[in-house]
């Protein structure tokens, strides 16, 4: 192994509580491989002699814009165009429906998708939204979607795709309809990009919003948390999410042993989780 990057047990719980105090991320005890890759560009693009200098910086500065820097490199952007498939089946047959005809009066619905990384998840919502409200006249609908990385921020604002990440999870129909090719890559077009409030917010810090929210999309997060702050962030949830929302996670993640005002509803082949009445 390389010596620049060879990390301590003393690194490692520094490089560990730092990321949980800043992030809420838990990394587990078998994670030093993790940071050791996650964290190489980083060593060899500020050409620091050893891990101990990264080391050194992060404890000896005013938290900057290297510190976040390390934040965003510790964390996960794995995602795709419909990942996992039957979320946005439920979402679009059953979910959408039961909404279209319970807020007929108001026509209003508003989407969270949280940690939406590059963005493929809350621009996939966007489509299936489209397609059911494209033509229809007066509803107001708003996704807000968030994550902890100003990067992946950026990404999601410019909507440009390769060819591998278009690839993945989406049909010929819907890159036709919503993509432009533009050299390599393909771009999100206005249609879809003007239906989504992207914004940078870290889930252990405070929450913006003002209006309570019919669906949130929190796919693929809580596993990263210890139980503690699943919990804290669960209790968020409750303060934001309308009495007859649905909460979608990630496939094996549940609000079980974590908020008991939670109830799993199977919907099709999802499970969904709502507030018990």
């Amino acid at each position: 192994m390389n010596k620049l990057l060879n990390v301590t047990i003393e690194d490692f719980r520094y490089i560990q509580k730092f990321v949980k105090e800043i992030s809420g991320i838990h990394l587990e005890e078998d994670k030093t491989y993790l940071i050791e890759s996650r964290l190489s560009h980083i060593i060899e693009g500020e050409k620091f002699p050893s891990f101990k200098e990264l080391i050194f910086k992060l404890r000896n500065e005013n938290f900057n814009g290297f510190h976040q820097k390390i934040i965003e490199a510790m964390t996960t952007n794995e995602t795709s165009f419909f990942r996992d498939v039957h979320p946005f089946e439920t979402f679009k047959n059953f979910i959408l429906p039961e909404f279209i005809e319970k807020r007929k009066y108001e026509k209003n619905i508003k989407i969270w998708s949280a940690a939406c990384s590059t963005g493929q998840e809350p621009y996939s919502i966007a489509m299936i939204l489209n397609e059911k409200f494209g033509n229809v006249f007066g509803w107001n609908v708003n996704i807000k979607a968030s994550d902890i990385s100003a990067e992946m921020i950026s990404r999601c604002k410019c909507g440009s795709y390769n060819c591998l990440e278009i690839s993945r999870g989406l049909s010929n129909d819907m890159l036709e309809r919503y993509f432009s090719k533009k050299e390599n890559n393909w771009i999100i077009k206005d249609e879809l990009k003007n239906m989504i409030d992207f914004f940078q917010m870290n889930l252990v810090s405070e929450w913006p919003f003002d209006n309570k929210i019919d669906v949130i999309f929190m796919r693929h997060v809580l596993i990263y948390f210890d139980i503690e702050t699943r919990k804290n962030i669960m209790a968020k949830i409750k303060k934001i999410i309308k009495p007859d929302g649905y909460l979608i996670l990630g496939v094996g993640e549940t609000t079980y042993n974590i908020d008991e005002d939670f109830e799993c509803v199977q919907i099709d082949k999802t499970s969904c989780y709502k507030l018990k009445t």
